[in-house]
């Protein structure tokens, strides 16, 4: 019977709900204590007790994998970003690694909307002004006077940047690879180089990848080019900013804010400074939310899990429609 480390965050809550699934294809599942992944020590207590895994963003590092083989056949990652997972190491020992592609589009890119409203608008501030019992105007802007610099144009980049159009914002990209001219056309975004966009964006806005090229892309230098008093928001990938730089650019009120839904290391420190800061928006690692996503991910990281298992599935399908 083959073995299933589930370590999903988002889906070990519904580990009952599934297992007759499991049970059906004739798997085991072990499910350890996780609170946001697994790290490389963590899996290393497993290596040898599984044949595949559905899988967070646990630290599938060569180390890792090696210590599994010949045993693991499959890594199934719920949700789209494998930059956890060494792909190419795991495929050159055979092992599958599958993802969902496009899942979380539209949650995020209205995550990404929502925080422009939240800090042009001051909506969180006046409430929070109210409840301590002042009656205090706050200015604030609407979003058609504000540019939107767009950093790394796929598919949840041009879903901002189509919502930041119907707000009527003046729209920046940039992205290492060429765009679409009929989408550039479309939205009426003016691509261009990273140092034009953060000096010209009112909102910075992470979209890429995490990368080698996109690590720490927000850093010293990269902030000091900023607009004053813009802000920068993340809801991709935490090591695309340096925080020490970031806290450092807030602390000396260069920047306007920033909206951080990832973090270099998460769970967030209970002794970071960005807690206690009054200009950042802070939620945990949560753009994602979204039921409709969530139920199209869970089903597709099984069928990702069956399918490196080598288990026939004909009628997965019977099984997604009985949800």
């Amino acid at each position: 019977m083959p073995t299933v480390l589930l370590t999903a965050p988002y889906m070990i809550p519904f580990r009952e709900r599934f297992q007759p699934v499991f049970d059906y294809y004739g798997l085991e599942v072990l499910v350890p204590a996780v609170e946001e992944r697994m790290e490389a020590a963590d899996l290393l207590a497993y290596a040898g007790q599984f044949d595949g895994t559905i899988c967070g963003d646990d630290r599938y590092t060569p180390e890792v994998i090696q210590a599994c083989l010949p045993r693991l056949k499959v890594i199934s990652k719920w949700g789209t970003g494998i930059d956890s997972i060494d792909k190419a190491f795991a495929n050159a020992n055979g092992v599958l690694v599958g993802n969902t592609p496009n899942a979380f589009t539209i949650p995020v890119a209205d995550t990404i909307l929502g925080y422009m409203l939240a800090f042009a608008r001051r909506q969180p501030w006046m409430d929070a002004a109210m409840k301590r019992g002042e009656w205090q105007k706050i200015a604030g802007h609407s979003l058609g006077e504000c540019t939107l610099g767009v950093v790394g144009v796929g598919n949840i980049g041009k879903a901002a940047l189509r919502r930041a159009q119907a707000f009527g914002m003046t729209l920046l990209g940039t992205d290492i690879i060429d765009i679409d001219p009929a989408f550039v056309a479309e939205v009426g975004v003016e691509m261009t180089s990273l140092e034009n966009l953060l000096a010209g964006a009112d909102f910075v806005a992470l979209t890429c990848d995490l990368n080698p090229t996109s690590r720490h892309i927000v850093n010293a230098e990269t902030l000091a080019q900023m607009k004053p008093g813009a802000v920068v928001i993340n809801a991709a990938r935490g090591p695309l900013v340096d925080e020490p730089a970031l806290i450092a650019a807030l602390q000396s009120s260069h920047l306007g804010g920033a909206a951080l839904d990832v973090f270099e290391y998460e769970p967030l420190p209970k002794d970071s400074p960005l807690l206690t800061m009054d200009n950042v928006m802070l939620a945990p690692h949560n753009a994602n939310s979204s039921p409709r996503a969530w139920e199209a991910v869970h089903w597709n990281s099984i069928r990702n899990l069956l399918q490196g298992l080598d288990i026939p599935h004909p009628d997965l399908d019977t099984w997604v429609n009985q949800k």
